[in-house]
């Protein structure tokens, strides 16, 4: 975690010394000497990383660059807090403004050059600290992962008849390998989290089909892969001697001399990266005789990169019976398996499976635990309430940080914060990526935007099976996920270890904990007012769930000058008072959602850019407009937000949900691609002067307040906007007007409508928008007394997701949605769908 702490102290002071130099004088200097000096000791983080594991004295090390580079940056920040302070007191006329600033700026400025030189010699003797601990000096890290050394046993006899749960997947795999149509050598890939069975998985597969193959092995593959290595094992097999002298091309050739006329089965176990596959696919012939190569791997990526042409088997976590009987299965190992449960321990064996959330090397060492206890209520229920997977689950925290360890620094970070959200807490990926970006994680690495760049960290956190994705946008990407427990755990261990987030989930009882708070979450599920004790001018990021009682209703901001991050998911109930918000100058990210609060403003916020308030009632907001930096404003519909601006451009906006039209219709937003309308009534001439000068947007909603005035969907307004993508109308449709596909964006891939009370079938008008992948139609779209059933009789075929919520009968034609994957209607009469459809949610009439 030291080098993504440096990277962004590194990063700020690149920024300072660009924007800031000038005005810092002889600071300046001193500011541009501490970043040389990080930049040197940068270049040897990653041999400190590979040697931390086994040396206290290392990670000691590191510690201490860390709480440097936290120093550097509480200290620009502190700085740039109060000199902007002084310039807004400086309110005389202009010419007597510097004369009067003068004093201010150098005890400012003496403070901070004294604080500099502090800092200069601390990492001077930190950088030269790191010869007696043996690290050396090694290129500037580019974010590749630590890679600890760690070797797996190789394949061992499973006992089927110990295995819950993987029957059905033993079988589906079976019937991969022995696919007869596809004689050409084929590659099947397993995917799952770590703990979830791949190992078990593929040691039953290879048990039941090794006799059909005249080569077989099953290998697990290091970390530190070795070419070299591996074909040395894959030789021996069929080899009683193997030189061990000889280079790779050597044993190479050796093998695919002897695979060419062999009809192979082989195993690769645990695979970490591409460059396993890539290597070997050379190496193995495909000598179309039905060879087989099967993959296990936590990592979406290596599975893909073996086989693109078909999707990996994806395990899945176990369902709550399997997973009471595999922690009872181990629980109690001298137990008839016809036995039944004591009563009085099976209501606590099904709390304790629930810990586990269906992740079978959890349940296997819990019900290790459990073993190891007198089976009586006390014994169990004291397992119950005391386990740690720390401590207790050691074997099973060791296999899930191997996928912790194996990540780049930056990605690191970001797992670490996870540890913000509660215990199931649904996370949504935009809000996420906001705050990462608000934080400084994301650096621009080659991609067009920082947010696209967010946008591929999330991804790569699925495709190391670390988050469970909840529902993808109708571009692929991931909306909404969770985290695992155990590995929500594991995050809030690695936060709290390396001080990155502080969690108080439980009383405190008067402890304070260790060091100083840069980031805290509170989460207790007990009131818990003295926490606010404990955070203070150095936190960065304050994350607040369920507010009930824990800080008397108010919140004095005054007292964290330099948050960035502040997260408040309170009861309604309670009405929240955040005193001196203003005052909060480096604050990037501000949610409010299910808040009452008061009257609050914004003047002198100078770095805001998101400001989200869902389910939260307020007063008034003061003076929001005036801040440049805004990206994201979302409220909610009792939107108390004035009106826009009308002749300055608010250059930086990218999203503005909800507002009233009249407050938004001569404002200039040139870069606005989420514009959200409530209580539209009919102004389409000033709407439509708006539009043209939207250029970017892509998503548009409109609730109208009664009826969709006709100028809204005739003549052919909104085919107008060829960029436009997603469109939401809430409001009866205008009378004496078809829905016709002409009427809409030609490019619409999501489509939304509500209340429109149609008095036809609009299905073959929108089978005819080729690009449309999403279609919600929600309730009373059709009008009452329509009778006939809603019949898709061709096209859509883009379409992936149909929503249907009036209660009507669906038709869809053979041939119709051939890419669907969801489906949910509340009545069918024929429908012929895809063999890929994943999901189908029907609610059928008896008939």
């Amino acid at each position: 975690m030291a080098q993504a702490v440096l990277n962004i102290v590194v990063s700020k002071l690149a920024n300072i010394i660009e924007k800031e130099i000038e005005h810092l004088g002889g600071v300046g200097r001193k500011v541009q000497r501490v970043q040389r000096e990080l930049i040197r000791i940068r270049c040897c983080l990653r041999d400190a990383a590979s040697k931390i594991k086994g040396d206290v004295s290392v990670q000691h090390w590191l510690n201490e660059l860390r709480d440097a580079a936290y120093r550097i940056e509480d200290a620009i920040d502190t700085f740039l807090g109060v000199d902007d302070q002084l310039k807004e007191d400086s309110s005389f006329l202009p010419k007597f403004k510097k004369l009067r600033r003068m004093p201010q700026d150098m005890c400012h400025h003496h403070k901070l050059g004294t604080e500099l030189d502090n800092i200069e010699n601390l990492l001077k003797e930190i950088s030269e600290s790191k010869v007696r601990y043996g690290i050396e000096d090694l290129q500037d890290i580019v974010g590749e992962a630590v890679r600890m050394p760690f070797r797996r046993a190789t394949y061992q006899e499973v006992d089927e008849t110990e295995v819950v749960g993987l029957q059905a997947d033993k079988n589906n795999i079976l019937q991969l390998l022995h696919h007869e149509r596809t004689p050409r050598r084929a590659v099947i890939t397993i995917v799952g989290a770590g703990g979830l069975g791949k190992t078990t998985l593929a040691s039953m597969v290879y048990r039941s089909a090794k006799a059909d193959f005249s080569y077989h092995i099953m290998l697990s593959i290091s970390r530190q892969f070795s070419l070299t290595d591996l074909l040395n094992k894959m030789l021996s097999k069929y080899i009683d001697f193997v030189p061990k002298d000889r280079d790779v091309d050597y044993y190479a050739g050796e093998h695919n001399n002897f695979l060419s006329s062999e009809r192979y089965l082989i195993i690769l176990d645990d695979v970490w990266t591409n460059d396993v596959w890539n290597e070997l696919k050379y190496i193995l012939p495909n000598v179309k005789n039905g060879s087989r190569v099967l993959i296990t791997s936590r990592f979406i990526e290596v599975a893909t990169l073996a086989n693109s042409q078909m999707p990996p088997y994806e395990l899945n976590f176990l369902d709550e019976k399997e997973s009471l009987d595999l922690l009872l299965q181990k629980a109690l190992p001298y137990q008839e398996s016809d036995e039944e449960c004591p009563n009085d321990l099976l209501d606590l064996a099904h709390k304790l499976s629930k810990k586990c959330k269906g992740l079978p090397l959890a349940l296997i060492v819990l019900g290790d635990i459990i073993s190891s206890k007198e089976p009586s209520y006390p014994a169990w229920e004291r397992v119950l309430k005391t386990m740690n997977w720390h401590s207790d689950g050691s074997g099973c925290m060791r296999v899930l940080a191997m996928s912790y360890e194996d990540m780049p620094y930056y990605l690191k970070a970001c797992f670490q914060y996870l540890a913000f959200f509660p215990e199931d807490h649904v996370i949504s990926a935009k809000r996420l990526i906001r705050m990462w970006i608000a934080e400084g994680f994301i650096t621009l690495e080659g991609r067009p935007t920082i947010e696209i760049m967010a946008e591929d960290y999330v991804e790569e956190l699925s495709k190391r099976s670390m988050i469970q994705v909840l529902s993808r946008s109708t571009n692929g990407l991931i909306k909404h996920f969770q985290v695992h427990d155990i590995l929500r755990y594991l995050a809030m261990n690695e936060a709290g270890h390396e001080n990155f987030v502080t969690v108080f989930s439980q009383v405190l009882a008067g402890k304070k904990p260790d060091g100083i708070i840069r980031r805290a979450s509170l989460q207790a599920q007990e009131k818990n007012s003295q926490f606010i004790e404990y955070v203070g001018p150095n936190t960065r990021s304050l994350f607040l769930f369920d507010t009930d009682g824990y800080f008397q209703r108010s919140l004095h901001c005054s007292n964290f000058r330099l948050l960035k991050v502040l997260e408040i998911v309170g009861n309604i109930r309670d009405v929240i008072e955040l005193k001196s918000l203003d005052k909060l100058i480096h604050l990037k990210y501000l949610g409010l959602r299910n808040c009452t609060t008061k009257r609050f403003s914004f003047h002198g916020m100078k770095s805001l850019e998101t400001l989200e308030l869902r389910e939260t009632r307020y007063s008034k907001c003061n003076g929001l407009w005036t801040i440049s930096t805004l990206k994201h404003v979302l409220v909610d519909y009792s939107s108390a937000i004035r009106e826009l601006p009308k002749g300055t451009p608010i250059s930086n906006l990218q999203t503005l949900k909800w507002v009233k039209f009249r407050d938004v219709c001569d404002a200039k937003l040139p870069n606005l691609r989420t514009l959200a309308i409530e209580n539209y009534s009919g102004e389409w001439v000033s709407m439509n002067n708006l539009f043209q000068t939207l250029r970017n947007l892509r998503k548009l909603k409109i609730d109208c307040s009664g009826k969709i005035p006709m100028d809204i969907v005739y003549p052919k307004a909104l085919s107008n906007y060829q960029n436009l993508q997603s469109l939401y109308l809430k409001g009866e449709w205008p009378e004496n007007v078809n829905v016709e596909a002409s009427l809409l964006p030609p490019q619409i891939i999501k489509l939304k409508l509500k209340g429109s009370r149609l008095n036809h079938n609009p299905m073959p008008e929108f089978g005819k928008l080729n690009s449309l992948k999403k279609l919600f139609l929600g309730k009373r779209v059709l009008t009452d007394n329509w009778e006939g059933p809603i019949i898709c009789p061709k096209g859509f075929h883009a379409l992936q997701y149909l929503k249907v919520m009036d209660d009507k009968d669906l038709t869809v034609a053979q041939g119709v949605m051939p890419k669907l994957t969801y489906l949910k209607a509340k009545s069918i009469i024929s429908v012929h769908l895809p063999l890929e459809l994943q999901h189908v949610a029907i609610e059928r009439k008896s008939r």
